[in-house]
């Protein structure tokens, strides 16, 4: 038999069969490590859902062009001798633009002023006969067939003088036709002609362009159900101001308004031609730009608004992140309505005061709390 000494495990055994069991124990010989440190909220920028009257506008597509548009031609043959203006610039009406060499129309007039006065001198002949004959003619002084003859000669006068003033008016008419100018206020274009030329012979020549700048047209084709909402403002009495924004996206500051409606709807576009006006005194505008016509088409009582960066687009369903009071997000489902500026008018979802996470969505989840920080007040008006 053994002793029990032997069967009995040393003291040095016991001790690292202790510590290997401990090691195998979790969280035995140690401190129990602490929770994972949750991190800081996100800062999310957040903007209020306001209520307000708001105008409701649609934007098309529009192309300017000038009220008024005339080619300058010479309309007698002859040699350009003068161009008085700098190509590109402003003219003003019944300024001088061009000169054609005008001695062989001069000489035409003092032909006719003198063909003018040898008719009146025969016309002041011919009724001092008649004045004369007359009375002999009654006394039988003198054959009947005098006083005839001198009358006829009277008429005859008559209308040499008349025909001669005629070609005086016409003289002078095709003088004058050697003075080009300015029809109106407006800007010219490149000159298509320079001085020496011929120009007049056998057609008219076309020597520039001048455009009638102030007020600019502007033109943009609206669907038929957009015409009809239109026409209706417009038949109530209503004034459609329009606004433009040009090319560069920034908003033209004056206001214009619709001038005048097309005769028919377009059969190959289904469309309706649409026509108004701007003030354009500095001439920033010029013909043939292209921007985009904001049309005031309705009034939204009491619209709730939200800002078009809050919406979040989710499987074709409209979306947006709101801010509790105790800072926590929750997701919304809303309806909108039009576009009104940088903003969208809000028909069911959210409520006049929500708060809406406008930038760090990508940040934010349902559930999660966040820092929110205000959204400064724009100076943009909401309808601009």
């Amino acid at each position: 038999m053994l002793r029990p000494s032997l069967l009995r495990p040393a003291p040095r055994q016991l001790t690292c069969l202790a510590l290997a069991l401990c090691a195998l124990a979790p969280g035995c010989g140690r401190k129990a490590a602490p929770a994972a440190a949750q991190g800081p909220a996100p800062a999310v920028l957040v903007a209020p859902v306001v209520q307000k009257t708001v105008p409701v506008t649609n934007e098309f597509v529009a192309r300017t062009d000038a009220t008024a548009t005339v080619d300058l031609v010479a309309r007698v043959e002859g040699v350009l001798q003068q161009k008085s203006f700098e190509e590109g610039r402003r003219v003003r009406k019944n300024q001088v633009l061009y000169r054609i060499e005008p001695s062989q129309y001069e000489a035409n007039r003092m032909s006719a002023q003198a063909k003018v006065a040898q008719s009146e001198a025969q016309l002041k002949k011919a009724d001092q006969d008649v004045a004369r004959y007359t009375p002999l003619a009654a006394s039988h002084a003198i054959p009947q067939q005098d006083l005839d003859t001198a009358l006829t000669s009277q008429l005859a006068a008559k209308a040499d003088l008349q025909a001669a003033r005629a070609a005086l008016v016409q003289a002078d008419l095709e003088l004058s036709y050697c003075t080009i100018k300015a029809p109106f206020d407006g800007v010219i274009g490149h000159s298509l002609i320079d001085t020496g030329n011929l120009v007049g012979r056998g057609s008219a020549t076309v020597l520039d362009t001048v455009s009638s700048l102030d007020p600019i047209k502007a033109s943009f084709a609206v669907p038929e159900a957009g015409y009809l909402t239109v026409a209706k403002r417009r038949g109530e009495g209503i004034s459609l101001d329009v606004q433009l924004v040009l090319a560069d996206g920034s908003l033209y500051p004056r206001t214009g308004r619709v001038t005048f409606l097309d005769r028919a709807v377009d059969l190959k576009t289904g469309t309706f031609q649409v026509y108004c006006e701007f003030p354009n005194p500095e001439y920033l505008i010029r013909p043939n730009q292209f921007g985009r016509v904001r049309v005031v088409v309705d009034t939204a009582e009491n619209a709730l608004l939200v800002p078009q960066k809050a919406v979040l687009e989710e499987q074709g369903a409209k979306a947006v992140y709101v801010v509790g009071q105790d800072n926590k997000v929750t997701e919304r489902m809303v309806t909108l309505g039009p576009s009104v500026g940088s903003e969208f008018v809000v028909k069911a979802g959210l409520q006049n005061g929500d708060r809406v996470i406008v930038e760090g969505q990508q940040k934010a989840r349902p559930g999660m709390v966040v820092a929110p920080t205000e959204q400064p007040a724009s100076a943009e008006p909401s309808g601009s």
